[in-house]
């Protein structure tokens, strides 16, 4: 029987309140996926000055960090 080894997914993102750079593991980030681009986008905290960043993401943005494993909220609007 052979073993897997499940691999983390991890993220690079930018800060751009202090610049840093940093690599995130899949359970600091969040995506909320709404109803149009503007109200697509993720989040997380950064980890060198604490200020929360949001950022827009587009298709190929939310297709990885949806295969990834980034918790996703859906947003839906009221008609």
């Amino acid at each position: 029987m052979e073993a897997r080894t499940t691999v983390a997914a991890v993220f690079k993102a930018a800060c751009p309140d202090c610049r840093g750079c940093f690599e995130l593991a899949a359970g600091a980030l969040r995506l909320a996926i709404g109803a149009s681009h503007r109200t697509t986008f993720y989040s997380f905290t950064c980890p060198d000055c604490g200020v929360p960043v949001r950022k827009p993401a587009g298709e190929r943005i939310v297709e990885l960090l949806t295969g990834g494993g980034v918790s996703t909220l859906r947003l839906h609007s009221s008609v």
